[in-house]
């Protein structure tokens, strides 16, 4: 005999279906309406010149040909460029070093924990303002400033960066850590491994997807960098261009794209908004190649 197939279980998946439009219905809507739509309007406004949204006019590839050849946007690029991939090293490094030290069965390593992830939760302007009265405080004893000298200015940013990501990068890493198994290293204790091959042999390939995850974040996060970069230098000190212009040099990319929405100029806004445009291109696609290339290196458990 045939059995009748029961109702139940298609009720459910349509009871549950309905409770999932419900709950994921405006979580969407609010998606589109606050990120895609104004995604899709601000490509759209890089291609026009405008001071109010309503009176955009279309001009074509105009605004990025300015970007790409004003020479403070070009100068942002590699200082930034420069910034990150330094800070990236720095702060993964550290990180790794803080973490591998606090999973070694310390005494008070929960204390340090708290301790080295509390300047993650001052916000960068608050951070960049405190650093700065740190830094002229040290450097008005020779006579200087951070905003006198931009070789200052860069390694007080990368000062900065440091002191509010490792702590974050270290929870992670300290996950990571605690994820090895460890039959693993109980293995290579038996074959006579030293630490330093055990580190570099076992734990290292094991923390592979935290390295992904906190490499990920640090370069974003680099690129991306605004609110300490304006507190604590502004941009300054500034280099006098010929044809009258200037150059601010420690202006990261984000800085540079604000300063010149809100510049004199009738076209800044569409200029600026074709650099955010590049700006988001470049950043996406180092974001995608670091993922790709790192995660290759995971080992699978």
């Amino acid at each position: 005999m045939k059995r009748k197939k029961s109702s139940g279980g298609n009720a459910l998946t349509a009871s549950t279906r309905r409770w999932a439009l419900l709950f994921l219905g405006p979580v969407v809507a609010a998606f589109i309406i606050g990120f895609v739509w104004p995604f899709i309007q601000g490509i759209y406004l890089s291609f026009c010149k405008f001071r109010l949204v309503s009176d955009a006019q279309f001009t074509g590839f105009g605004n990025y040909v300015e970007a790409l050849s004003d020479p403070s946007f070009v100068h942002s690029f590699w200082y930034t460029a420069l910034f990150a991939i330094v800070s990236l090293v720095l702060i993964n490094v550290l990180a790794f070093a803080v973490a591998y030290a606090l999973t070694q069965g310390i005494k008070g390593s929960n204390l340090f924990r708290t301790v080295f992830f509390m300047p993650n939760l001052i916000g960068g302007i608050v951070l960049g303002y405190i650093w700065s009265m740190i830094f002229d405080g040290i450097l008005s004893r020779f006579g200087t400033s951070i905003l006198l000298n931009s070789r200052f200015g860069f390694w007080g940013l990368i000062i900065l960066m440091c002191w509010q990501q490792i702590g974050y990068m270290m929870i992670i890493y300290i996950a990571g850590l605690q994820a090895v198994p460890e039959d693993m290293l109980e293995a290579a204790r038996i074959d006579g491994a030293t630490r330093w091959q055990t580190l570099w042999r076992v734990t290292i390939p094991n923390v592979m997807p935290s390295i992904t995850i906190c490499m990920f974040l640090s370069l974003t996060n680099g690129f991306k960098l605004f609110d300490q970069n304006l507190a604590l230098t502004a941009g300054q000190p500034f280099i006098i261009q010929p044809d009258g212009s200037t150059i601010k040099t420690t202006e990261m990319l984000a800085l540079n794209i604000y300063n010149t929405f809100y510049g004199s100029n009738a076209a800044s806004p569409g200029i600026a908004q074709a650099k955010a445009v590049i700006f988001f291109i470049l950043v996406a696609g180092l974001g995608l190649a670091q993922l790709a290339y790192t995660r290759k290196k995971e080992v699978q458990q």
